[in-house]
């Protein structure tokens, strides 16, 4: 990180991000779903979001983001592809394989990380983690979800709420001082939660049961009153620890807050317990809604794109998700070109 004493580290080289075309208005969500677009907007700042079509996967996404950041550090390739997602091709095998397999970058080391909402920084940890290592070189970082698929349509609890799309970043070796380079990254987790946030069907609990599913336990489920306390918890303390560990004096300090796009009521929430000033915060969630994985990844590329984040300025960003998992970290953001 940007100030540090110096040693090897993950640096950002490259960012990107892509979106299926299709946009899903509140006004299209009234015509199925039992509420308003006033509803929608004043519980979750939501008033459009994406979708896939049919037929379109959570690779298809990770490969247009996974190539547009490549794009942005330069082109070449990567050593390595990590790939944050909760909606993967298929069971097995992981998705990541047939991301870099797609991208043209051989037989380099793929996998996926699975943290639900949280997956773009657990992704970031262990993707600086390859490089500080000096297992890699060059590590692609993708964070991707067709979230819609294991949506309810009929549920509004969560149908106005969850979105697709992915972003991407590409981290090369450098050194600790540089603007871009990944210091410690705060994860944690409470797994006697998981209940909060769950797909009840389709795993090794559910299927060695043998006891067939009910109607609805392949959907996306979540407990949204005790997951607004809990995310608003964890993603206050882990900013101020991520905040601590870069030798700010506080979060405050940050000159832009970046935190996973799930609710607009949570994100001022938080961001006003942390001190931070409305023009220094973040925020797409009003036209891309919650993309899940690919949440703060989409963020960033958006707001380097236009020109809201900038090479020097303070970041810190967190994220809460399923497991429960949360984290945080505080960075220096680069000169890098968005695509």
């Amino acid at each position: 990180m940007s100030g540090a004493s110096g040693g090897r580290a993950a640096v950002i080289a490259g960012i990107g991000c892509h979106l299926p075309p299709d946009v899903v208005t509140n006004e299209e969500l009234t015509r199925r779903l039992d509420t308003s677009d006033e509803w929608i907007r004043s519980r979750t700042g939501i008033a459009t979001r994406h979708m896939v079509a049919p037929g379109v996967a959570t690779s298809d996404l990770a490969v247009e983001a996974g190539r547009r950041a490549l794009e942005s550090a330069g082109g070449g390739g990567a050593d390595a592809v990590v790939l944050a997602t909760t909606t993967p091709d298929r069971p097995c095998p992981a998705t990541a394989p047939d991301v870099a397999h797609r991208l043209g970058l051989g037989g380099v080391a793929a996998f996926d990380v699975s943290a639900v909402c949280s997956g773009f920084l657990y992704g970031l940890a262990a993707a600086a983690g390859l490089i500080a290592s000096g297992a890699a070189e060059r590590v692609l970082l993708i964070a991707a979800d067709a979230f819609t698929t294991i949506i309810d349509p009929q549920d509004r609890g969560t149908a106005v709420i969850f979105a697709d799309g992915a972003g991407a970043i590409v981290l090369r070796a450098g050194d600790a001082s540089e603007p871009g380079a990944v210091g410690r990254v705060v994860l944690g987790s409470d797994g006697g939660l998981n209940r909060l946030i769950q797909v009840p069907a389709g795993g090794s609990r559910q299927r060695s049961s043998g006891v067939a599913p009910e109607p609805g336990e392949e959907f996306f489920r979540m407990a949204g009153r005790e997951v607004y306390r809990h995310a608003v918890e964890r993603m206050t303390t882990s900013s101020r620890q991520a905040a601590e560990a870069a030798g700010w004096d506080s979060p405050a300090a940050a000159d832009r807050f970046a935190a996973h796009q799930a609710n607009a009521r949570i994100l001022a929430t938080v961001a006003d317990d942390l001190g931070i000033a409305h023009e220094r915060r973040l925020s797409n969630i009003e036209r891309v809604g919650n993309t899940g994985a690919a949440s703060l990844a989409v963020l960033l590329a958006q707001a380097a794109a236009e020109g809201t984040l900038t090479a020097g300025h303070r970041l810190l960003l967190t994220a809460f998700g399923g497991g429960l998992t949360w984290g945080a970290t505080a960075l220096v953001w680069p000169d890098v070109k968005a695509l």
